[in-house]
């Protein structure tokens, strides 16, 4: 999300620019606005439709100890059947708390472009192993829930070949909201679900607090693990399951400038990667984080 952070830091210098004044008349500018969204909007294009994006997303698989192959062969533990896939593209090995993947005889796959007959796909730590890659296909090891697990992609997957646009609301200056920070003191540990359907403890810093019509919201908010100076958050609104994608969406809300001031702008929230595969690992918003609102703002329904 590094990228991410830059477009909205720049959105936020842009509308900083435009002059200061408390939180209740923070200024808004409509034409630097939509410059920040229209740029915005077109990384979030760019994100999507990189060879290796979430669009290009066509497995998750879950490893057993032992040999766990890969192919397009229907008696693989773990099943491609795309045209052009080998029946036996390799066999990812787990022994304890590590995986090996060793390719099949007549499979070249590289890592870093280098080719590779065998590799250590995961040392049983935290993050995720090397992207292994051949053709159009990208794979790597992760750990989920304590589970090795196989993420799969293929840039020539229907999905991504087929993407043209994701329908976005007309940019509205109501749902550009000026709002403040309040801080955690400790931090509290809030209840996240995800599409696994289980919970997670997240530790949450703070939340954007901000009106809409005479009504106070907040947004209970926490960090993701590439930024550590922005906000990331899931919310909820009476929109979903209608016209935006039914478990929610997702925003980041640029940190505070240095008398707490936020700018909550919906018109910049987004699908999640499960709105677009079956395979993507999603947090769900947290129950505080429904709001009792439609928020027409924003991304729709992907289709």
């Amino acid at each position: 999300m590094t990228s991410a952070r830059s477009v909205m830091l720049v959105a936020s210098l842009v509308l900083a620019a435009c002059g200061t004044g408390s939180v209740e008349d923070l200024p808004y500018d409509a034409d630097a606005h939509r410059e920040a969204v229209e740029s915005w909007r077109q990384w979030r294009h760019d994100q999507l439709t990189r060879p290796d994006g979430w669009l290009s997303l066509v497995g998750l698989y879950w490893l057993e100890p032992g040999d766990n192959w890969l192919g397009s062969a229907d008696d693989n533990r773990l099943v491609y059947s795309r045209a052009g896939v080998p029946q036996r593209l390799g066999v990812f090995r787990v022994e304890g708390d590590s995986v090996m993947f060793i390719a099949a005889e007549g499979v070249s796959p590289t890592v870093d472009d280098e080719p590779v007959e065998s590799v250590l796909a995961h040392d049983g730590g935290e993050g995720s192993g090397p992207v292994i890659a051949w053709d159009t296909l990208r794979w790597n090891v992760m750990v989920r829930q304590g589970q090795f697990a196989v993420r799969l992609k293929d840039a020539s997957s229907v999905v991504l070949t087929s993407f043209e646009s994701i329908d976005n609301f007309q940019l509205a200056a109501e749902w550009h909201r000026s709002g403040r920070y309040v801080g955690y003191d400790p931090a509290k540990i809030i209840k996240v679900p995800n599409v696994l359907g289980t919970v997670a403890d997240v530790e949450s810093p703070g939340a954007a607090v901000f009106e809409i019509d005479g009504k106070t919201y907040r947004l209970d908010l926490w960090k993701d693990s590439d930024d550590s100076v922005n906000f990331f958050t899931a919310f909820g609104d009476l929109s979903n399951n209608d016209s935006t994608y039914g478990a929610g969406r997702f925003l980041w809300i640029d940190a505070p400038d240095d008398q707490g001031r936020v700018v909550v702008d919906f018109n910049r929230s987004y699908n999640p990667p499960c709105a677009f595969t079956a395979f993507a690992t999603c947090p769900l918003p947290p129950q505080q984080n429904r709001l009792p609102l439609r928020i027409e703002a924003g991304e729709k329904t992907f289709k």
